[in-house]
């Protein structure tokens, strides 16, 4: 336990990675001023949940992983058992997808590692030494082309990582995507014992649910963490930060009103440029360089509509469609279903494709509802009850090979200033458990820090 009544942390960033390590510091320091500070008028970040047709529906992420790959629960559902939410967690009625190929859709395979498949393959030949060198990166594609071929990864692994990335498979970091890949490939020869020896590092309960989420929303998961916090600062920007004797001194709020705030420690949990440009007055500091892809979402509210018995289905970018991914909510989670109601929300923008976002919102639902249709092999949609576009401009960090590298880096650098740490998805990885895991390392060095 820190001691020092008075000290203060300052959290920048009220995403949910901010929202853990507040959190965190909280428990485990109580004795710690903790002050959230975000620009924005509402906690959250990308997680907010919305009105569409008289019910609730996401913005951002609709759910979390349920379990962690090393065993038991992941750090978003040991959050939401901290918050008071155990009892409140919902699981997919159904988890069976499929990927749109050739006019129709496709059931995805099954025993796969992101579409991998774990069976042999004679291009897989053994190559006598390990498939990567202790802490080498490569891009997935660069891992998986040669051994599985083009028509696998075009056709699952790509969409796969699309749905989660929004990104390209001969482009994304095969140690941020797949890590216990990535790992396993330090041992294996092949891709297909790499790929074999990954699933069975998996320390997952036979019949467990795979994903999580929240009933009402994933605001109710944000809204029961801020309540935790006595100090949370919003529609206030922290715009520069500078070294101030033992600890740190923010400027923060408007340019024409700014104020001054001191800390004994800061926690960065913002995107990559925004922090760059903080840690840009640090000395000896620089950000880590980091791309982000656009995506936009479009959910309709369609009258009663007969779909296929799917939680959703991929389409690969080979299938030349601006739609990368449709999800079948009411079908997906029973707890939203409304009767007359057939709720769908298909995501568009692969990394390298922004243009197709720059149409209108009814131009955009438009094109939606047309592809969609013809995805599913029918003339048209029926008009839509209600209909919404939620478009998050460089939303999805894009991790390049050795980006894990470049992180470890930058944190090596700021341990040599007083208490300071970064945390978010441009460090750790997407999705909600490795944001509140990022959150909670932070905290715990920031603690570590003041103790000494």
């Amino acid at each position: 336990m820190v001691g020092g009544v008075g000290r203060r942390v300052a959290v920048i960033g009220g995403g949910i990675a901010g929202l853990a390590a507040a959190h965190r510091l909280r428990e485990r320091a109580p004795h710690l001023d903790v002050v959230l500070f975000d620009q924005g008028e509402r906690p959250g970040g990308k997680l907010r949940t919305v009105a569409l047709a008289g019910g609730p529906v996401e913005r951002g992420a609709e759910s979390f992983l349920s379990g962690d790959p090393a065993g038991g629960p992941s750090a978003a559902v040991r959050l939401a058992e901290q918050v008071g939410l155990g009892d409140e967690l919902v699981h997919p009625a159904t988890a069976k997808a499929a990927v749109a190929t050739g006019g129709g859709l496709l059931d995805l395979p099954a025993g796969t590692l992101m579409g991998i498949p774990a069976g042999e393959d004679p291009a897989d030949r053994p190559s006598g030494r390990p498939l990567l060198a202790p802490g080498e990166d490569v891009t997935v594609g660069g891992l998986v082309r040669p051994r599985r071929g083009d028509l696998v990864v075009d056709r699952f692994v790509e969409p796969l990582l699309g749905g989660v990335y929004a990104g390209r498979a001969d482009r994304l970091s095969l140690r941020m995507a797949l890590p216990a890949l990535a790992d396993a490939a330090e041992r294996s020869d092949t891709l297909t014992g790499a790929v074999r020896a990954a699933l069975a590092a998996r320390r997952v309960t036979p019949g467990a649910p795979v994903f999580s989420a929240v009933r009402g929303g994933m605001s109710r998961l944000v809204d029961a963490v801020a309540a935790t916090l006595p100090d949370v600062r919003l529609g206030l920007p922290v715009r520069e930060l500078h070294r101030h004797g033992a600890g740190w001194r923010l400027t923060v709020g408007s340019t024409r009103d700014p104020s001054t705030v001191e800390a004994d420690g800061v926690i960065l949990a913002v995107p990559a440029a925004p922090a760059a440009r903080l840690l840009s007055t640090v000395d000896g500091v620089a950000g880590v360089p980091l791309g982000y892809a656009s995506v936009a979402l479009a959910a309709l509210a369609l009258p009663a509509t007969k779909l296929p018995e799917l939680s959703g289905f991929l389409v690969p970018a080979t299938e030349g469609f601006a739609v990368k991914a449709v999800t079948f909510f009411d079908q997906k989670w029973s707890h939203l279903r409304r009767p007359g109601l057939t709720v769908v929300r298909a995501s568009v923008g692969r990394a390298g494709e922004e243009q197709q976002l720059q149409r209108t919102d009814a131009d955009l639902l438009d094109l939606v509802r047309d592809e969609v249709a013809r995805l599913l092999g029918t003339d048209r949609l029926p008009d839509p009850v209600d209909a919404a576009v939620f478009r998050w401009g460089g939303g999805l960090p894009q991790y390049e090979p050795h980006h894990r590298d470049r992180v470890a880096a930058l944190r090596a650098t700021l341990a040599a200033h007083p208490a300071i740490a970064v945390a978010g998805a441009a460090y750790d990885g997407v999705g909600i458990p490795a944001c509140v895991t990022s959150g909670w390392t932070a905290a715990d060095a920031l603690i570590h820090a003041l103790e000494g």
